[in-house]
C-alpha cells in the first residue's frame, strides 16, 4: 500500500519531469507556501486530467530537467519554461489551466501523495503546512491517479523508451 500511494503520487509529478522533488525543493518560501495552502478540488482535477491527455503526446517536447541542471527557482519561472513551449502552452490552455495552475496542481498532488504515505507509516503524522482535507482527497481519487500516472510513464526521466 506504502509504495502503491507513493508511486501514484511519483507518477502523476513525473509528467513533467522538471517537477522532481530537488526542483520542489528549490523554490522560494512564497511558492512553498502557495503550494501548501492550494486546494484541491473536483473542477481542478478535471482540468487536470484533460491537461495530462492532451500533454502525453507531446511528452518529447516538454522542457526537462534529466541531467540535473539548474531547474527555475520559482514558480513563475517553471511555468515560463513551460510557456516556452507553444504547443505544450497551448495544450494546457485547451485543458482550461494556465502553466502556474498545472505547476501548483502537480506540486499539490506530489506534497499530499507523500503526506498519505507518511500517515500511512507506524506512528505517521500530518507533516506541518499540509491540509487533512487536500490528503483525504488525494486519498478518495487515488485509483484515477495511478491511472493517470501510468500514462505519464513516458515522460519519467528514467525510462527507457527515451
Amino acid at each position: 500500500m506504502m509504495n502503491k500511494v507513493f508511486k501514484a503520487a511519483f507518477l502523476v509529478t513525473v509528467a513533467l519531469p522538471l517537477l522532481a522533488p530537488a526542483v520542489a525543493e528549490s523554490l522560494t518560501d512564497r511558492d512553498t507556501k502557495e503550494v501548501a495552502d492550494y486546494v484541491l478540488t473536483d473542477a481542478g482535477l478535471a482540468k487536470y486530467k484533460q491537461a495530462i491527455r492532451k500533454l502525453e503526446p507531446l511528452a518529447e517536447q516538454m522542457p526537462q530537467n534529466c541531467d540535473g541542471e539548474e531547474g527555475g527557482k520559482s514558480l513563475n519561472d517553471l511555468a515560463a519554461r513551460l510557456d516556452g513551449v507553444p504547443a505544450v502552452k497551448s495544450a494546457l490552455k485547451a485543458a482550461g489551466m494556465t502553466s502556474r495552475e498545472y505547476l501548483l496542481f502537480s506540486f499539490s498532488l506530489f506534497q499530499n501523495g507523500l503526506a498519505s504515505w507518511a500517515l500511512a507509516q507506524p506512528g505517521g503524522k500530518l507533516p506541518p503546512g499540509v491540509k487533512m482535507a487536500n490528503v483525504n482527497f488525494y486519498r478518495a481519487h487515488e485509483a484515477e491517479l495511478t491511472k493517470l500516472g501510468e500514462l505519464t510513464k513516458q515522460a519519467d526521466c528514467d525510462n527507457s523508451n527515451r
